[in-house]
């Protein structure tokens, strides 16, 4: 009969985002407070993603998302050349550390109705994870899962014929 996995890092809500992290691409999409509404939604299409670090230097100090554009910029009429980034973005930021677990990403976007969370490590923000990179993560996980307990099915009935 199948045997379930004992290692923690193998069960999917115990992994950790330095695990997860691994497989996804480097680099952090960022504008600064003082940057056009226009440029934030400008790299965003460039780049096909819906959220931005708003960042001073190394310092996270808001984020901003296409729902934010279109909610406080878009309908505020203002012209969006000329609206800063820091006149819409979220300044409290729920951010998650890199030795959290995939269970922990979870509890935090549900608990604060987020769907993107930057990951710090000592400090200082390394990543973004999101909705649809855990989704990836439980898919993936699964249909290794699948992929296992299939093949320990057939070696049971190939050793039962």
């Amino acid at each position: 009969m199948y045997e379930a996995m004992k290692r923690p890092e193998e069960i999917l809500e115990y992994r950790t985002l330095r695990q997860m992290l691994v497989a996804k691409p480097a680099g952090l999409w960022k504008v600064s407070p003082n940057d056009s509404v226009f440029t934030a939604l400008q790299i965003m299409a460039d780049k096909d993603i819906g959220f931005l670090l708003v960042m001073e230097q190394d310092d996270l100090v808001g984020v901003v998302s296409e729902r934010d554009c279109a909610r406080r910029a878009i309908l505020s009429a203002e012209p969006l050349q000329t609206t800063h980034v820091s006149e819409i973005m979220v300044r409290v930021v729920v951010t998650v550390d890199i030795a959290l677990t995939f269970a922990d990403c979870l509890r935090l976007m549900h608990q604060h109705g987020i769907r993107h969370l930057p990951v710090t490590d000592n400090g200082k923000v390394i990543a973004v994870v999101s909705l649809r990179d855990l989704a990836r993560e439980a898919v993936t996980h699964n249909a290794k899962l699948i992929a296992e307990i299939e093949l320990e099915r057939l070696s049971t009935t190939a050793a039962t014929a």
